[in-house]
C-alpha cells in the first residue's frame, strides 16, 4: 500500500514529480499553492483531488502520509519540522538558512522512524549511480580533482519574487550549487573542509512588471572545495547564457576520469586514446534534474511498497538519498562560500548544530 502524498508548491518541478509519483502508483490526494488560484489551478491540470493555500489543510489531510517541499525557500523548514511533529513523512528542498537547516535536523533526529530526505534528484540520475559504483571499483584510480560546470539562462521568475533575493534563497549557488555541493560529496565519499569562492550578480534590475527592482541573487558562482585527503573541487555556474544547457561533471584520477554530460556518462581510462560512453540517456530528451526525479519516484515505490502501514517504510531502497544531515552539511558550505566571498579568503567548513528552540514543532504556519 502506498501513501497518499501531500504536494506544496506549484513550480515546475512539482509539474514533473506529480505525473511521476501517480505512474508509480502514488496517490497524491493534496497541493498547496501560494495563492488558492494557483493551487486550484495546478490540481485541475494534474488531476489532484484537493487544493489550498492553508498549509494545514494538507498536513493535517486524513489521506496524506507522505509530504513533498517544493515551496520557495523561506516556508520549507515550517512545513518539514510542522510535518514530521504530526507524524509525516517528508522530502524536502534546501532551507533558506543555516539556523532553518539546524531545525530540520533537530526535528528529524527526534522523530527517526519518520522519512526525512532531501529531494536531490542527481544522486538517483542513473549516470551518477554508475559513476559512484565505478570510482569505488577503482576505475579513477586514486581521484585527485573534481569539475563541475553548470550553465544556463536566467532563474529569475518574471516577476519580482524570493528567486531575486539573496536572502529569501535565491541565486545559483543556492539552488543549483547546493545539489552541485552534495552531488559532489555524495560521489566521492568526502566533505569540504575548507571553500574558496566570487558571487557575481550582472543582472542586477529587473521588471518591467510593477517597476524596476533591483537583483541580490547570484547569477554566476565560481568557487574551490578542499576535500578531506586532499581531492579538489572546482565548480562554475553561470545563468547569463540563454539558450545553453551545459551540465558537465568530471572525476580525475590517477589512472583515468569518468565525466557526465547531462544524462550520458563517458570514461577515459589512462591507457585508452579515446573516451568510452558507458551509459547512454535511452535517446530520452529530459535534463538531469527530470530523469534523476524518475529514479528517485521509483526507489520511493520500493521503499512503501512492501509495507502493510501506509507510513511505514524501509529504508535500503531510498539509502542513496541525502539525509537532513547533509542538508545541514550543505547549508553549511553554502554560508562559507559566501563568506568567502565577502572576504576574499579561503574559509573553513565546520557544521554545528545550533542551539534552537524547543518549542519548534508548535509554531504557527503562515496561511
Amino acid at each position: 500500500m502506498l501513501p497518499g502524498v501531500g504536494v506544496f508548491g506549484t513550480g515546475q518541478t512539482v509539474r514533473a514529480l506529480v505525473p511521476l509519483l501517480q505512474k508509480e502508483g502514488f496517490p497524491v490526494q493534496a497541493v498547496w499553492g501560494h495563492t488558492q488560484e494557483e493551487a486550484e489551478s495546478l490540481a485541475s491540470e494534474l488531476n489532484i483531488p484537493f487544493s489550498t493555500n492553508k498549509t494545514d489543510d494538507v498536513l493535517l489531510h486524513p489521506e496524506v502520509h507522505l509530504v513533498c517541499i517544493l515551496t520557495p525557500p523561506p516556508h520549507t523548514r515550517q512545513i518539514a519540522v510542522k510535518a514530521l511533529g504530526i507524524g509525516k513523512n517528508v522530502i524536502s528542498e534546501q532551507a533558506a538558512t543555516l539556523t532553518d537547516a539546524c531545525k530540520m535536523v533537530t526535528a528529524a533526529r527526534y522523530y527517526p522512524q519518520l522519512m526525512s530526505i532531501m529531494g536531490n534528484s542527481l544522486r538517483f540520475l542513473p549516470a551518477f549511480v554508475q559513476m559512484k559504483r565505478l570510482l569505488g571499483e577503482g576505475y579513477c584510480g586514486n581521484l585527485q580533482v573534481c569539475e563541475a560546470r553548470v550553465y544556463g539562462g536566467s532563474l529569475l521568475s518574471q516577476s519580482y519574487g524570493w528567486a531575486w533575493e539573496e536572502l529569501m534563497g535565491g541565486g545559483g549557488l543556492h539552488t543549483v550549487g547546493s545539489c552541485i555541493i552534495d552531488l559532489l560529496s555524495h560521489l566521492t565519499g568526502r566533505r569540504a573542509v575548507r571553500v574558496h569562492g566570487m558571487l557575481r550578480t550582472f543582472v542586477r534590475q529587473g521588471g518591467p512588471v510593477g517597476g524596476i527592482r533591483s537583483v541580490t541573487a547570484d547569477d554566476y558562482a565560481c568557487f574551490q572545495l578542499l576535500m578531506n585527503g586532499g581531492v579538489v573541487c572546482s565548480v562554475t555556474l553561470n545563468f547569463n547564457l540563454p539558450g545553453t544547457d551545459v551540465h558537465e561533471i568530471m572525476l580525475v584520477g590517477s589512472s583515468g576520469r569518468l565525466v557526465a554530460r547531462g544524462t550520458e556518462l563517458y570514461g577515459q581510462r589512462a591507457s585508452m586514446q579515446v573516451e568510452e560512453l558507458l551509459l547512454s540517456d535511452g535517446g530520452e530528451a529530459v535534463g538531469p534534474s527530470v530523469r534523476g526525479l524518475n529514479g528517485m519516484v521509483t526507489q520511493l515505490r520500493l521503499s512503501f511498497q512492501a509495507q502493510e502501514d501506509r507510513r511505514s517504510w524501509v529504508r535500503h531502497p531510498v539509502s542513496m538519498a541525502a539525509s537532513f544531515e547533509d542538508g545541514l552539511y550543505v547549508q553549511t558550505v553554502v554560508d562559507a562560500i559566501k563568506r568567502s566571498n565577502r572576504t576574499g579568503e579561503w574559509e573553513s567548513v565546520e557544521v554545528k548544530i545550533q542551539d534552537v528552540d524547543s518549542n519548534h514543532n508548535h509554531r504557527t504556519l503562515p496561511n
